[in-house]
């Protein structure tokens, strides 16, 4: 379990990060990161999750207030290369360090499973990108209007629309 504060500026509250059964997934955070349910829909199932839960605020159930997901899915065989299909920090606690303790979980889940890859796509350009660059992966591919192709509404990020997708790899 990863235990961390919120920085002094912010309301002192701790947080945690747990396995989470993909079927229990907040949809509001799942939508922030990736805005098709029905892609969503399909890859959840099959998927592992973890929750950040914020620990001042526990729900009816004791876990916590959900304040942050990660989705991984098996990529064909399963065994050597594994997906981060969604992650997603609630606004309000963005730029904490939870991002980063949940991607942390995950890696740690998928080297105990003897996978030997990471990959996550993203947009070509913005904090996503440098998030992922700053925890060790690598550019390895560029899916060409990719955005355009999978969406029927436009994504855009800062004033620009989003086309390819980059995807990048971490050999684990």
């Amino acid at each position: 379990m990863t235990v961390s504060k919120l920085s002094e500026s912010s309301l002192p509250a701790a947080w945690h990060i747990t396995a989470m059964n993909p079927a229990e997934a907040p949809w509001p955070l799942l939508l922030l990161a990736d805005p098709s349910r029905e892609k969503v829909r399909r890859y959840l199932q099959g998927s592992i999750c973890f929750a950040a839960r914020q620990t001042a605020n526990f729900t009816p159930s004791g876990l916590g207030a959900l304040i942050g997901v990660c989705v991984l899915h098996p990529r064909d065989d399963g065994l050597q290369t594994w997906e981060l299909m969604n992650m997603a920090v609630a606004p309000a606690w963005q730029r904490n360090g939870i991002g980063s303790a949940l991607l942390h979980r995950a890696i740690r889940e998928m080297r105990e499973r003897g996978v030997r890859q990471l990959e996550v796509g993203t947009g070509s350009f913005g904090d996503q990108l440098l998030f992922y660059q700053r925890l060790g992966f690598r550019v390895t591919d560029i899916d060409r209007d990719f955005f355009l192709l999978n969406y029927t509404t436009p994504l855009w990020e800062r004033g620009v629309q989003l086309k390819d997708m980059l995807r990048l790899t971490l050999e684990l």
